[in-house]
């Protein structure tokens, strides 16, 4: 028994001293490989990357090799740094040099007339007449204030009060135009826009989210366009405050 055991350990260490030789030796080949030739240093996918990986995740998936530098690719990412806030617009392959090329910001992603909807919050989309959106002037990418209004509000009388502040804007559907649009703007996939009403899609967390959707359901919503710099009240207005 004591024997066998001895083998065992000597065989795995046999095996592991094996494994440091032929690195060793493998790295030595290169080092000769590469004598007298020019290098870079550059990041390979080492694990596949899924499609719209966002940047600050890649980091596991690739690892640093060094290469003659006629075999890297002109754009060729030396330092994920410079990419920040980027994610891959294609999905990428093991062996594969990442290329800044491959590494674009969410928007550019989206389909015309879209903004990405920002990490952790949800579309919802509500459907109002154009007058209910400062006459139909809103686009993606616009901040909107959300304004309820309730037949019975508190103490069961009418009550209006703007609920959420510059609410991100990531697409409308059926907006006026000013001149027609080019056959590659149309938007003939689009779902059919009721004549007269515009949908707006706002980008919300889920708690707000669903305040959005009961006040479409039992009431009433305008969207006001709100800037940076807008001031608002918080207090709300009934038919009591109206004509103090």
């Amino acid at each position: 028994m004591k024997v066998r055991v001895i083998a065992a350990v000597l065989a795995a260490l046999f095996a592991v001293v094996g494994a440091v030789l032929v690195s060793g030796y493998v790295q030595a080949a290169d080092a000769r490989a590469f004598e007298g030739t020019e290098t870079q240093e550059i990041l390979v996918v080492e694990t596949a990357v899924a499609a719209e990986t966002p940047v600050d995740e890649l980091s596991k998936h690739l690892r640093k090799q060094t290469l003659p530098a006629s075999a890297v690719v002109e754009d060729a990412v030396v330092d994920l740094k410079e990419y920040e806030g980027r994610v891959t617009s294609v999905a990428l392959q093991p062996g594969e040099q990442v290329l800044g090329s491959r590494l674009v910001t969410l928007n550019s992603l989206q389909e015309l007339g879209r903004v990405a909807v920002p990490k952790e919050l949800q579309e919802v989309t509500i459907q109002v007449g154009a007058d209910r959106v400062v006459g139909g002037q809103v686009k993606a990418g616009d901040f909107v204030g959300v304004f309820a209004s309730f037949e019975k509000g508190p103490g069961d009388r009418p009550a209006t009060e703007l609920v959420f502040h510059r609410v991100l804007v990531t697409s409308v559907q059926g907006a006026p135009v000013a001149a027609e649009a080019s056959e590659e703007e149309s938007a003939a996939d689009a779902p059919p826009v009721p004549e007269g009403a515009m949908l707006v899609t706002l980008a919300q967390d889920g708690a707000d989210s669903e305040k959005t959707v009961f006040a479409a359901e039992f009431g009433t919503i305008w969207l006001s366009k709100q800037p940076e710099d807008a001031k608002w009240n918080d207090d709300g207005a009934t038919m009591e405050d109206f004509f103090k």
